[in-house]
């Protein structure tokens, strides 16, 4: 949410071709790119999901470090947390909010790093951008055929900040990230208090991952 900064004019270029390649009328720039970061992550993962051994591919547990050295410098869980914390961030410690900001983004990794074993190059399909020049957040619309031929969108919303755009929330077939877990985050905290909510987020069996494939709409929890 910071001021737009000034956009490289090979940025502005890609941005157009980009648009013109999905037939539409190509649209300002804006800071960072969010629809170049999003290209640039999805052609990373799929290049290094092909160097990965068939089994190390279908495993997830071997998947999730992969994604969390790729996701990582374009996710803004500190972001995340607050969004899911609401009211209680306010009175939560510097502490208590580093240790529920890294608990949380663990467990998304955890929870698609499954989804993300499917995903190929032929099933995975960027959409243009299409928002205000202006805008302070963005939403890159993005389309996964499953193994059952199921069309699913997946979304990725973005904010800009004083370092780039970065991803604060992940929407699958219209089910968000965020919102699920202010839902049972806020009940849990108010009953239990902030640090048992840390605590069970911490608990949960690094080894253990959460099926949650992009045409599931259950409720990660």
């Amino acid at each position: 949410m910071q001021p737009m900064r000034a956009v490289v004019i090979i940025m502005v270029r890609a941005t157009a071709w980009l648009c013109i390649a999905a037939g539409l009328m190509a649209a300002p720039a804006w800071a960072g790119d969010p629809q170049q970061i999003m290209t640039d992550l999805s052609t990373n993962l799929f290049a290094a999901l092909g160097r990965e051994p068939p089994a190390a591919r279908q495993n997830a547990n071997k998947v999730r470090p992969l994604l969390d050295h790729l996701l990582a410098p374009h996710f803004d869980a500190e972001c995340a947390a607050r969004l899911v914390l609401g009211m209680h961030w306010r009175t939560a410690s510097p502490d208590q909010r580093q240790q529920f900001a890294a608990a949380l983004y663990q467990r998304l990794l955890r929870t698609y790093a499954s989804a993300v074993t499917d995903w190929t190059p032929d099933r995975f399909k960027l959409l243009p951008v299409v928002a205000d020049p202006a805008a302070l957040r963005v939403t890159v619309h993005t389309l996964i055929t499953n193994s059952r031929s199921e069309v699913v969108p997946v979304d990725f919303r973005m904010h800009e900040t004083e370092d780039d755009w970065k991803i604060f929330d992940v929407v699958v077939d219209g089910v968000s990230y965020v919102r699920n877990y202010h839902d049972d985050t806020d009940a849990e905290v108010a009953q239990k208090g902030l640090d048992a909510t840390i605590a069970r987020l911490q608990r949960i069996d690094s080894g253990t991952v959460e099926r949650a494939s992009p045409s599931s709409t259950n409720r990660a929890r």
